[in-house]
């Protein structure tokens, strides 16, 4: 099967059952997405697949043929930081580490979201989506943060879409 990480082009041809988090860390040795409960329930394995969030140990890699899917390590390099790797490291959004990369690429979905006027459950107006403190808690609340690093990881994208932290 043939599809696009980051930029490039891959054959693999892993077993049917195999999850996409297992395809990309143990075939293409991607380990930023990280694998935390690997049920769907901390966002640990966010990765954004034709430009959607999704968590990767709940889909099958073979369910993905010609997907253009994009990880943490393609986001930005040591040399040249995506705004949102930024942002969380000048607001300490990281903490110990292992959730990040969920919640940075939970994060770049989420804000292509709002680009596009998708509410949520607590937007007020479906009509024009307000990105606030609350908004932003909501549609990031797939992304779990067991050092409790919320407020800071809420600041830092909030820095990053230009909006106030409520």
């Amino acid at each position: 099967m043939h599809f696009t990480i980051n930029g490039a082009t891959h054959t693999v041809e892993p077993d049917i059952r195999a999850s996409l988090l297992d395809v990309l860390r143990e075939h293409l040795g991607l380990t930023g997405t990280k694998k935390g409960c690997d049920h769907g329930q901390c966002g640990a394995c966010t990765v954004l697949v034709n430009g959607r969030r999704i968590n990767a140990c709940l889909t099958l890699a073979v369910m993905h043929q010609d997907d253009d899917i994009l990880t943490i390590e393609g986001l930005g390099s040591a040399e040249d930081l995506h705004p949102l790797q930024a942002a969380f490291i000048k607001h300490d959004g990281y903490q110990c580490g292992y959730c990040t990369p969920g919640q940075i690429c939970s994060a770049v979905g989420m804000l292509d979201e709002m680009a596009k006027g998708w509410p949520s459950h607590v937007s007020a107006d479906l009509e024009t989506v307000t990105l606030d403190g609350a908004e932003i808690s909501e549609r990031m609340s797939g992304n779990l943060c067991r050092c409790s690093a919320y407020p800071n990881i809420v600041d830092a994208i909030a820095e990053v879409a230009g909006a106030e932290r409520a």
